[in-house]
């Protein structure tokens, strides 16, 4: 009889485990990822070829990297809209002001990586320390980097250097997308990060701040430092979206702001805050890319785009919350 009983055991967890993995965002996600390759690859038979896989990648990185930042803010229940600032004023340095060759690019991406860092200080401390409310003062910023955009560059223009343009979009022993390794290193460090007690901390400020700060934690620290962690990501993004474009626009940021927000909630991490993950909301951004190209190949007008992009939004996160449902009955 024990016999018996232990063997039902071992096979409800496997059970247990799959449903698990597939009420969560990131499952969800996945899942609607793959059926979406799925139809994409009946429509262009070459979509499976490498070079279409990596020119997919390199659309996708700028909008998974700025979805990947925007998640810790909304993680520790908040707000970020500057992620639109800060890429373009990373684009238009870049275009501005090229540096050539291999030396050149790391010097650029660690001048991205600052100017996002630096905006996300402001941020953290307008935010942490003044207490103004995530929302106000993320749109100043914004608003400021906007403008700070248009004095370095009021058009269109320039040009990036042909080492960021061509290497970053490029493929790594002809197979592996150089952006899919940038989004990948994040991915591992906001892993490594969330074993933390400063990664444990974002979700329980965002799940309870009060508590959180009962128990130890340094609300303001940690909100602090989410923001300045968020803004270097977003420098990336910027890095990546210039490697892309290979040219300069004062907005170039703008279109990642609302497309962001949609690819975090997409990813199933919770707007409220505690709940949620990188992961999720990079394969959130690769869903709405891959969306404009199934979309393209089915023959509708780009304008219908964003309709479909919000259509898909509402379905997978109703969709998302019947499986958490069912996962907890279960």
């Amino acid at each position: 009889m024990s016999s018996l009983s232990s063997s039902g055991r071992a096979a409800r967890f496997p059970l247990q485990a799959f449903l698990s993995g597939l009420t969560s965002g990131a499952g969800v996600i996945v899942v609607i990822y793959l059926a979406l390759y799925a139809l994409y690859g009946y429509q262009q038979p070459r979509a499976l070829s490498l070079p279409a896989i990596a020119a997919l990648m390199n659309n996708t990185a700028p909008l998974a990297l700025a979805a990947a930042g925007q998640a810790l803010v909304v993680i520790s229940r908040g707000f970020d809209l500057s992620v639109a600032g800060v890429v373009s004023i990373c684009n238009v340095v870049l275009a501005v002001y090229p540096i050539g060759g291999p030396g050149g690019g790391l010097i650029s991406v660690l001048i991205c990586m600052a100017i996002g860092a630096s905006v996300g200080a402001v941020n953290g401390w307008l935010v942490a320390v003044l207490r103004i409310q995530s929302i106000a003062a993320t749109l100043s910023t914004m608003i400021i980097c906007q403008g700070i955009a248009l004095v370095i560059l009021k058009a269109p223009g320039g040009a990036v250097s042909n080492w960021i343009a061509d290497e970053m979009t490029d493929r790594l022993w002809k197979t592996i997308p150089v952006s899919g390794l940038v989004i990948a290193v994040v991915i591992a460090v906001w892993l490594a990060i969330r074993r933390t007690d400063f990664g444990l901390s974002i979700y329980a400020i965002g799940a309870d701040e009060q508590a959180a700060s009962l128990s130890g934690v340094n609300s303001r620290r940690v909100r602090f430092l989410t923001f300045v962690l968020a803004g270097i990501v977003y420098g990336l993004s910027g890095f990546m979206l210039s490697a892309q474009t290979a040219t300069g626009n004062p907005t170039s940021g703008t279109p990642l702001l609302m497309l962001s927000f949609a690819a975090v909630a997409l990813g199933g991490t919770s707007l409220a805050g505690g709940k949620g993950g990188v992961f999720a909301s990079v394969m959130g951004a690769a869903v709405l890319m891959l969306l404009q190209k199934v979309l393209f190949s089915s023959g509708v007008s780009s304008f219908y785009t964003g309709m479909f992009q919000g259509i898909a939004l509402i379905l997978a996160v109703v969709f998302s919350g019947l499986l958490a449902h069912f996962g907890k009955r279960r």
